[in-house]
C-alpha cells in the first residue's frame, strides 16, 4: 500500500516543479516585455529630451529657461497649479464626504458628473468655455458690461484647468472613505464631537495619504494640461502661455534646443511628482499592512 500511495505524491511534486519552472519563464518573459515597452515609450524619449536640451551647451540651455517669455510661462503654470489644486482639494473632500457618508437622491448623477472630465476631450471642454464666456458667447455680453474678461486671460486658463483636474482628489478619496465606513465618525458624534472636530480628528487622519495622492495627481495634470488651455488662452506670449504652450511655440519656430530645455523642466517636475507619488504609495501600503 505504501508504494502505491507514494506514487501520486511523487507525481504531484513533479507537476509542482514543472509548474514553478514554467511560472519562472512566464514571469521573466512578462518582465522583459514590460521593460522593453517602458524603455521604448518612456525612458528613451525622456533621455532624448535632456540630450536635445543640452545639445548646444549649458549656456544656451540657461538662456532658454531664463528667457522672459519662458519665465512668464513658468510663473503662470505654477500660479494655475497653486490656485487649482486647493480648490479641487476642497471640492474633492466635500464630494467624497457627501457620496460616502450620506444617502441622497442624485448620488449616482454626482458620480457621473465627476467622471465627465475624463469622458470629454479637453479641446471640446475649451471650446465649451469659449462659447460660454467669449464676448459673443452666452454669458459674454453680460461679462463685458461688468468689465470681466475670462477667455484669452488667466481666469479662463484657471477655469479650464479646474474642469480637467476636478475628478482626481474625489476619485482617490471615495474608495478610501467607503472602505473605512462610518463607524468611527458615529462614535465621535456619540462622544459629543461636532462636525469640524470629527473631520479634523477622525476623518482627516484616516484619509491623509489618499488625499495627498489625489493632490499630487491633480497637480501633475494641472502643470501638464495642454488641450483645454490651448483653446481658451489665446497663446499670448508673456501673458497667457503656460509651459506646454510655450514648448509648442518654440518648437514650431524651429527653436529646438529652447523648446527641449523648457520641456526638460517639465520632465523634472514629472520625475519629482513620481518620486513623491511612490513615497505616498509606500506609506499607504504600510498603513494598510498595519491595519490588517
Amino acid at each position: 500500500m505504501e508504494p502505491q500511495m507514494t506514487k501520486p505524491i511523487e507525481q504531484m511534486s513533479i507537476r509542482k516543479r514543472k509548474h514553478s519552472k514554467e511560472s519562472k519563464w512566464i514571469k521573466m518573459i512578462l518582465i522583459s516585455i514590460a521593460i522593453l515597452y517602458l524603455s521604448l515609450l518612456l525612458f528613451v524619449p525622456l533621455i532624448a529630451i535632456f540630450v536635445k536640451a543640452f545639445e548646444q551647451g549649458v549656456v544656451v540651455y540657461l538662456e532658454a529657461i531664463t528667457d522672459s517669455d519662458a519665465l512668464s510661462a513658468i510663473r503662470l503654470t505654477l500660479l494655475v497649479a497653486v490656485i487649482v489644486v486647493p480648490l479641487n482639494t476642497i471640492f474633492g473632500i466635500a464630494a467624497a464626504w457627501a457620496v460616502t457618508k450620506f444617502r441622497f437622491r442624485g448620488k449616482q448623477f454626482l458620480l457621473t458628473l465627476l467622471e465627465l472630465p475624463f469622458a470629454v476631450s479637453p479641446v471640446i471642454a475649451g471650446l465649451v468655455f469659449v462659447l460660454l464666456f467669449s464676448p459673443r458667447g452666452v454669458l459674454g455680453p453680460w461679462l463685458v458690461d461688468f468689465g470681466i474678461k475670462i477667455i484669452f486671460s488667466v481666469p479662463g486658463i484657471i477655469i479650464a484647468t479646474i474642469f480637467v483636474t476636478v475628478p482626481f482628489v474625489a476619485r482617490e478619496l471615495i474608495p478610501v472613505m467607503q472602505a473605512q465606513g462610518t463607524s468611527e465618525e458615529e462614535a465621535a458624534v456619540s462622544l459629543g464631537a461636532n462636525g469640524w472636530q470629527m473631520f479634523w480628528r477622525v476623518t482627516l487622519p484616516n484619509i491623509k495619504w489618499g488625499l495627498l495622492y489625489g493632490m499630487i495627481l491633480c497637480n501633475a495634470r494641472a502643470i501638464g494640461e495642454f488641450g483645454a488651455i490651448s483653446v481658451v488662452s489665446g497663446r499670448i506670449r508673456g501673458l497667457t502661455n503656460t509651459m506646454p504652450l510655450h514648448v509648442e511655440i518654440l518648437y514650431n519656430e524651429y527653436q529646438f534646443s529652447a523648446s527641449f530645455a523648457v520641456a526638460s523642466l517639465m520632465s523634472i517636475m514629472a520625475i519629482i511628482t513620481l518620486i513623491i507619488k511612490s513615497m505616498i504609495e509606500r506609506k499607504t501600503n504600510k498603513q494598510e499592512g498595519k491595519g490588517v
